[in-house]
C-alpha cells in the first residue's frame, strides 16, 4: 500500500536576502599635477647612409639575380633526373622519390655555390697580386 504524503516537518525556506550594500565609496582624490621634466637633449640612434631600397625590393632583386636562378635551375634539373632515375629503377614509392630528388637538388646546388665562391676567390686572389 503507499504511502500518504505527510506535511513536511522542515522549518520553512527564507526568501532570499538581498546582498549587503557595499561601504560608500571615498571620493577620489584629484590627481597631482605631472611634475614637469627638464629638457634633455634626446639621444639619436646613428644614422644608416640613406638607401631607398627596403626590405621586399632588395628580396625581389635577389631573386632575379642570375646566380639564383642558375642555382634554381641546377637543383630542378638534378630533382627530375632523381626522379625519373628512380622511375626507371622499379623501385616503388613516391615518398623515397621525393626524397631522393630533394636531396640530389641540394647536393647540385651546394655544388654550384661552391664553384661560384672558389670562381670569386679566384678572381679577388688575382686582383690582389696584379695591385701588389
Amino acid at each position: 500500500m503507499a504511502r500518504k504524503a505527510t506535511p513536511s516537518r522542515r522549518a520553512p525556506r527564507k526568501a532570499a536576502q538581498p546582498a549587503a550594500k557595499k561601504a560608500a565609496r571615498k571620493p577620489a582624490r584629484a590627481k597631482a599635477a605631472p611634475k614637469a621634466k627638464r629638457a634633455v637633449a634626446a639621444k639619436r640612434a646613428p644614422q644608416r647612409p640613406s638607401n631607398d631600397m627596403t626590405a621586399g625590393e632588395a628580396l625581389v632583386k635577389l631573386i632575379e639575380s642570375p646566380l639564383v636562378a642558375d642555382l634554381l635551375a641546377v637543383g630542378a634539373t638534378a630533382a627530375l633526373a632523381a626522379i625519373a632515375g628512380h622511375k626507371f629503377s622499379g623501385t616503388k614509392g613516391t615518398g623515397a622519390a621525393v626524397k631522393a630528388a630533394g636531396k640530389a637538388a641540394a647536393t647540385a646546388m651546394g655544388q654550384r655555390i661552391s664553384t661560384e665562391v672558389e670562381e670569386i676567390r679566384k678572381v679577388s686572389k688575382a686582383r690582389d697580386a696584379g695591385r701588389g
